[in-house]
């Protein structure tokens, strides 16, 4: 049959591109850091960085943009 023949050339075509690989060791990773976690430490917020990027009035409060959506 023309499939079992085709089947054949692509198997024999595959066996010898594989003849052309080298031999290589395997390379096995042992590690012992699996699912590690770290504490959940909160961090110093710096409000300065946020104050210097957005406008505010005389009182010290945020001028923002009120959301379009919003009626």
């Amino acid at each position: 049959m023309k499939i079992e023949k085709e089947a054949e050339k692509i198997l024999q075509s595959f066996s010898d591109a594989l003849k052309n690989i080298p031999e290589l060791e395997e390379t096995h990773y042992m590690v012992d850091n699996v699912n590690l976690s770290r504490d959940d430490c909160a961090e110093d917020k710096d409000s300065g960085k946020i104050m210097r990027n957005t406008h505010v009035d005389e009182d010290g409060n945020l001028i923002v943009e009120k959301g379009k959506w919003v009626k």
